[in-house]
């Protein structure tokens, strides 16, 4: 079975349930498709302390790994990943101050210190007036938007690109497999749950 850690690329789709965000990391085959179940994860909505845990399967018996907020409630909050005995892989964070117009993170994993924010300017203006709409609590968000980050080099070591579809679906690329898959994956999840905040 092929594992996170070292992966290149792979497809994360959200699937609406009613009282949590449940998540679907999948393989992702040349041509894009989703594959193999890599991990499930499931947030719960409206916590008062903002944890994810990734498991191995859908029936959630066998935990992989997690991102929990150092603190409760906080916009700029740092978010560790934890392997599965509770050890920090990584950990990221939301630029509070940039993020107004351009939702910007800081990632830190092994190795690896990047900056994140949306790929297009223009797209990140538009979500921003389309959430101050009566009906963007109804329908789901019509832009596709993408984040790139780069290292302190300039150099990209992961992209989240939304693709076009019903739900919530994104093809996440951690060229050279840089960034433990984990933690990939685990930003990747924060930038689809914890994008409103």
């Amino acid at each position: 079975m092929e594992t996170l850690q070292r992966i290149e690329r792979f497809t994360l789709v959200q699937k609406l349930t009613v009282l949590v965000n449940r998540y679907e990391i999948r393989a992702t085959d040349d041509a894009g498709a989703p594959g193999a179940l890599l991990a499930v994860a499931q947030q719960k909505r409206a916590a008062f302390r903002e944890q994810v845990t990734f498991y191995a399967d859908e029936a959630r018996t066998t935990a992989l790994f997690s991102f929990r907020a150092r603190q409760s409630l906080d916009a700029g909050a740092t978010y560790d990943v934890l392997d599965v005995g509770g050890r920090p892989i990584g950990s990221f964070r939301k630029d509070f101050g940039k993020s107004l117009l351009r939702s910007t993170w800081h990632l830190d994993a092994d190795g690896v210190k990047a900056v994140g924010s949306e790929r297009s300017a223009g797209v990140a203006v538009a979500r921003r007036l389309w959430d101050l709409t009566p009906i963007a609590d109804f329908l789901p968000s019509p832009f596709l938007f993408h984040f790139d980050f780069l290292d302190t080099a300039g150099q990209p070591v992961l992209t989240s690109e939304r693709r076009r579809s019903l739900g919530d679906s994104y093809l996440v690329t951690v060229p050279g497999g840089q960034v433990d898959g984990r933690v990939a994956a685990a930003m990747a999840v924060a930038l689809d749950a914890l994008q409103a905040r």
